[in-house]
């Protein structure tokens, strides 16, 4: 997913990073980074399956890139009806939330119940918590 214009997609008040089955996760994790690091808001759209595919990894490579500088993000699809060549198809469009993590979240220093909330993974696996 390089960003370029054929990548870029001008609806009536947002823009979507066109991701296609093609698309290079990697790529698409810089620009979602890059856009999060910038303040600009994420929103994908991918058509099919194999689309939706790359969103979802260059999503997870992105929330690695940005969790060390103490952002997460967190995303939420939606279907979404548009018109591809003089048809009807049905999208799946992809907002980005970012979330600010505490500065010992972002360092790894806190436990998995810290991070999650969950008491049942307070020790590690197999000792109780």
């Amino acid at each position: 997913m390089a960003l370029n214009e054929a990548m870029m997609h001008q609806e009536h008040y947002m823009d979507f990073l066109k991701v296609s089955s093609k698309s290079s996760p990697a790529s698409g994790a810089g620009a979602i980074a890059g856009m999060v690091k910038d303040g600009v808001p994420v929103n994908l759209q991918s058509v099919g399956a194999g689309a939706v595919n790359q969103a979802i990894k260059a999503i997870a490579i992105a929330r690695g890139f940005l969790i060390p500088t103490g952002v997460d993000i967190s995303c939420a699809p939606t279907f979404s009806d548009i018109q591809i060549g003089g048809e009807m198809r049905t999208a799946i469009r992809i907002a980005v939330y970012v979330h600010r993590l505490d500065s010992r979240r972002a360092a790894g220093a806190l436990s998995p119940s810290e991070v999650t909330g969950d008491p049942t993974r307070a020790g590690e696996p197999g000792q109780e918590a």
